[in-house]
Formats: C-alpha cells, sequence, structure tokens
C-alpha cells in the first residue's frame, strides 16, 4: 500500500504540530480504506491513523513505526495514543 501525504497539513504554527497515533481496528480500517487496497497490506491488523490535536485524521499507514517515521517527515511530533 503505497502513503499518499501532502504538504497542506492544516497546521498553522510550530506550537500545532502535535500529533497523535493510534492503531486502527479492521471494522473502522474497512469504512475507510477501500478493499482493493486493503488486498495488498501485509496485515491488516497493522493499520495505523494519524490525527491533529483536534481529531482530524491526516494519514493512515501501514505500521506503527512507519507512522511515527511520516509524521517525523513532516517535523510533526508524533504521540501514541492506546
Amino acid at each position: 500500500m503505497k502513503t499518499e501525504t501532502t504538504r497542506n497539513l492544516p497546521f498553522s504554527g510550530d506550537g500545532d504540530k502535535l500529533v497523535y497515533i493510534r492503531r486502527l481496528a479492521l471494522d473502522e480500517a474497512r469504512s475507510l480504506v477501500p478493499e482493493d487496497a486493503l488486498a495488498e497490506l501485509d496485515s491488516l491488523d497493522d493499520l495505523f491513523s494519524v490525527h491533529t490535536a483536534d481529531g482530524q485524521r491526516v494519514a493512515i499507514v501501514e505500521g506503527r513505526d512507519a507512522a511515527f517515521a511520516a509524521a517525523r517527515a513532516y517535523d510533526l511530533k508524533p504521540r501514541s495514543v492506546h
């Protein structure tokens, strides 16, 4: 699965670059990701979503480490949510 990102993230300043990363439940992943994209994944139990502090989802990524790396690639400050 390819991760698509954009430089037009909803952040206005350095202070609000905190993002939260959490595991997606399988039923939630199925409601958000097209079936053909899900079929390309190694594990459906390894999807994570990245959210702004106000809850807006900005990415869905395969793998926790990849989610943190993707956030850091955009100079964001990732935090885990359980």
